[in-house]
């Protein structure tokens, strides 16, 4: 399986990435080379294929989104590690990469990740993305994931990890449909890392478990 070509888009806008993503699935063939894409938007909210628009509680004047990923609403901005998979399922070698199986390794990247700073994530059965296992932030979310799997087996959306951000907006919304939810990110709980080293330790923990 060739390994992603990463692409790293700067800070540029939710719905010039959104567009740019169908744009790359729509035209891509069994040829295409799978592609991560790496990011870092301005503020937005985002809604999933299901979610439903009453999570958001109060915008404050920030756009919210409608996607096609799947999961509820959740918040994108500054300071916050977005990497979009850009990928065909059908080639990992003998056998298709199948949508659990790709969850599970998105989400051990980040908790593998997480771990290269001493911190501890966690997966909750039935509410994707990764929570933090212990000390006073026991519970909160620090990464969300959502994704866009078509029918031909090629994937878009991806992961989000919270690093250093203004997590205001977070209490604006039911992160990920659930009401009280607290969010968290790495800052926050003692580890001060630039974000462009957690944007490269992240991606290649993503290629080495969904390449291998």
């Amino acid at each position: 399986m060739l390994t992603p070509t990463i692409i790293h888009r700067g800070s540029e806008s939710y719905d010039i990435t959104f567009a740019a993503m169908r744009a790359f699935t729509d035209a891509r063939t069994p040829d295409t080379p799978d592609e991560f894409w790496i990011v870092e938007h301005p503020p937005v909210f985002t809604l999933g294929l299901g979610a439903d628009p009453s999570h958001v509680l109060d915008a404050h004047g920030i756009p919210v989104v409608q996607t096609d990923r799947g999961g509820e609403v959740t918040y994108h901005g500054p300071g916050q590690v977005v990497v979009y998979l850009l990928m065909d399922l059908r080639r990992k070698p003998g056998a298709r990469l199948y949508a659990r199986e790709f969850v599970n390794k998105i989400e051990q990247s980040v908790i593998n990740t997480l771990r290269a700073y001493n911190l501890d994530g966690e997966r909750k059965p039935g509410a994707p993305g990764i929570y933090m296992s212990g000390g006073d932030w026991k519970g909160a979310k620090i990464a969300a994931l959502g994704l866009k799997v078509r029918g031909s087996g090629c994937t878009y959306h991806g992961v989000s990890l919270n690093v250093s951000m203004n997590l205001a907006p977070f209490s604006w919304i039911n992160p990920c449909g659930y009401e009280g939810l607290a969010t968290v990110d790495m800052k926050t709980v003692g580890v001060e890392a630039p974000l462009g080293d957690v944007q490269s330790a992240l991606a290649h923990n993503l290629i080495d478990l969904l390449t291998a």
